[in-house]
């Protein structure tokens, strides 16, 4: 396959950033995304030019490091696929290809494709445990969880925090991801000591990260990897009203 890229190119945080065009021929199309980008860098590095900076760890969809947004598209055009398990077949021969890094406030860029998370990492830690006694560990039956509970639940924690739900949201809100990860607690028996301190400090800290609103426009669950519902943002909605309320 021969490609045309269109990058995101910017040198730092303050620095002014531009698309920059670059040829990719001979790209297999078995090659993931990812893959791909390494071999322009290879040849980039090869001609003594800056390769093209952008996150990846696990390459199996699972770290949710690989963000990118690829043609207007979070994680590109295959729906359920993390950029990582998104292979050069799914694009033609000959197509121009725009890559950007996500898009929002909350996350600046700090060079290339690569922005700050970090939010997302705060907005755990401000509520997303569990109070879990000391000592020895619990049998694994000794609190029964009901298996509608448990498969939401796991539906929740399927959530890999990539942002790919704030790029895509017109508002740019955080309200997918903040609701996973109350939903995945919030479901199990272990969850609800924490339960509406948990919302209240999360939805909080959500808020003070520069997010947008959410409207439920539900770009947040078409864009996700994962496929995760905004019925997770209801439940959260509603368990905020609650707290709230003291009940």
């Amino acid at each position: 396959m021969k490609l045309k890229l269109r990058v995101w190119r910017q040198a730092n945080a303050t620095a002014s950033g531009r698309m920059v065009e670059y040829d990719a021929p001979d790209i297999s199309p078995d090659m993931s995304f990812l893959e791909m980008l390494d071999v322009v860098n290879e040849r980039l590095i090869e001609s003594d030019e800056e390769p093209i900076a952008f996150d990846h760890d696990c390459r199996e969809g699972i770290c949710g490091s690989c963000s990118l947004m690829i043609n207007g598209a979070a994680h590109g055009p295959m729906k359920g696929t993390a950029t990582c398990q998104l292979h050069m077949r799914s694009f033609k021969d000959g197509q121009e290809i725009t890559v950007e890094p996500w898009r929002a406030k909350a996350f600046p860029v700090i060079r290339d494709l690569i922005v700050d998370r970090g939010a997302l990492d705060r907005i755990i830690a401000s509520g997303g445990f569990i109070t879990a006694a000391t000592g020895g560990a619990q049998d694994a039956n000794s609190t029964l969880v009901p298996k509608v509970e448990a498969d939401a639940s796991m539906d929740a924690a399927a959530c890999i925090g990539c942002g790919a739900c704030v790029a895509a949201c017109p508002n740019a809100s955080a309200s997918l991801f903040t609701a996973a990860k109350i939903s995945h607690l919030g479901h199990l028996p272990q969850g609800q000591p924490e339960r509406y301190r948990r919302v209240l400090s999360m939805v909080s800290q959500m808020e003070l990260e520069d997010f947008g609103g959410c409207t439920l426009y539900g770009e947040c669950q078409e864009a996700c990897p994962k496929e995760i519902s905004i019925d997770t943002i209801s439940r959260m909605n509603r368990d905020y009203l609650r707290a709230n309320l003291g009940t």
